[in-house]
């Protein structure tokens, strides 16, 4: 198994720990979501069980054993509900942080310091990604409401001039930009089809 996750090596992390977790990682992988890179903590001391994170395309996933590694412990953070990452680098190591949009933490010690910030390049591309999309959901918002506003003023009795429809508000287009945001992978399926029913209401 380790033969697939020989890109993985290139910052020295340990093979037997990369092993081990990639055979943990395959079986809570979503459909259509990839390993990007998986980083090893390495302590001081000895540690025959260390932390890790693994990043895909659509999680932050940190593992942790537990019971001197017979059991592993998992916490995951779809990349949408991530406010932002940190990296704090000190003598012996760095540490990992992210902060979700709720205002929760979490953090890993003690990782190697190129390790730390091969994260930390992946994770600011992905945070990229996501103000994209939230800033595409921003725009999304606004022109259904501008939309809303424009008929009820055509509406009214006073507005006797035939205009055409706005094309801000154009339905066809805001699913193809929606299709686009998914295919990218910047919004998941559940934002997809909530956004689609919207849309389609306003019909």
């Amino acid at each position: 198994m380790i033969e697939n996750f020989k890109k993985f090596l290139n910052e020295d992390q340990d093979p037997k720990a990369i092993e081990k977790i990639a055979g943990k990682l395959n079986g809570l992988l979503m459909t259509g979501e990839e390993v990007e890179y998986i980083a090893v903590q390495k302590k001081p001391a000895v540690n025959f069980s260390p932390d890790c994170i693994a990043l895909t395309n659509k999680r932050i996933i940190f593992c942790r054993p537990k019971t001197m590694g017979l059991s592993m412990e998992f916490q995951d953070y779809v990349w949408k509900d991530i406010q932002d990452c940190h990296l704090k680098e000190g003598i012996l190591g760095a540490e990992f942080s992210l902060r979700t949009v709720r205002g929760q933490v979490n953090r890993i010690d003690y990782l190697p310091k190129n390790q730390a910030r091969k994260l930390y390049t992946i994770a600011q591309e992905q945070e990229e990604k996501q103000r994209e999309y939230r800033r595409q959901l921003d725009l999304e918002d606004k022109r259904a409401s501008a939309g809303n506003i424009s008929v009820t003023n055509a509406a009214q009795p006073q507005a006797t001039t035939t205009q055409p429809s706005q094309p801000t508000d154009d339905p066809f287009a805001a699913l193809q930009k929606l299709k686009t945001l998914l295919e990218n992978n910047l919004i998941d399926q559940a934002d997809f089809d909530a956004k689609k029913a919207e849309i389609l209401s306003r019909l």
